[in-house]
């Protein structure tokens, strides 16, 4: 089960092994790490075929230097044409290849172990909400004017309806002429009091407020 399935030559029945269990495991590798989480279609269909593209790649290598340096030159262009991902896409990435890696060199029942391992722990983590932000936690985010001086504009707001608040950033926006202030508040219900963005609103100028959850880039 240990041992790789490669011949020298490659037979047809091997390579189609292979490709079929590339196949397989980068579906299921796909629905994983794609499972309670937001993607887009293209990503779930590359993270599908990555196994079975770098599997092939490392067929062809198959201890060929030259070959392997010209493969190496030609991946190294993909970056310059990728936008950033979240971290867990790039870890859904790199389980992919080396699911891919592995059935490449003809271990189809390592490769096969490391994603029911892989599967196993993501599943449990994800089912726990490890790493997660309370829900009780959100971003809060406050225009006002530059004429206006933030410091402890909403201090009392803040005492009333929250049981933590921490000012993360202020910038200017509209050319210099308002000031947007983000704060990660907690509150002590997981629903936020509509009075609490009334009173806020009726001390900002009934300028922009706007409270949601933390976004991925913001808790890295």
């Amino acid at each position: 089960m240990m041992n790789s399935v490669l011949t020298n030559p490659i037979t047809l029945p091997v390579f189609l092994v292979c490709m079929a269990a590339a196949m397989a495991l980068g579906v299921l590798t796909a629905l994983v790490f794609l499972h309670r989480s937001r993607h887009s279609a293209s990503f779930a269909l590359a993270l599908a075929m990555l196994p079975m593209v770098v599997c092939l790649v490392i067929m062809l290598v198959n201890g060929n230097v030259g070959t392997g340096v010209a493969v190496a030159g030609a991946f190294t262009l993909v970056r310059f044409r990728s936008v950033p991902g979240t971290a867990r896409e790039i870890a859904a990435i790199f389980t992919a290849m080396v699911i891919g890696l592995a059935l490449g060199m003809g271990l189809v029942g390592i490769a096969a172990m490391f994603f029911l391992l892989a599967a196993g722990f993501t599943l449990a983590l994800t089912r726990f909400n490890f790493g997660a932000a309370s829900r009780y936690e959100k971003q809060l985010r406050i225009t006002i004017p530059e004429n206006f001086s933030y410091e402890g504009l909403f201090d009392d707001l803040f005492e009333k309806y929250t049981s933590a608040t921490y000012l993360r950033k202020v910038q200017t926006t509209n050319m210099g002429t308002l000031f947007e202030l983000t704060y990660d508040v907690r509150f002590s219900d997981i629903v936020v009091p509509k009075e609490f963005i009334d009173e806020i609103r009726a001390r900002n100028g009934n300028l922009n407020v706007s409270i949601g959850d933390f976004s991925e880039k913001e808790m890295l």
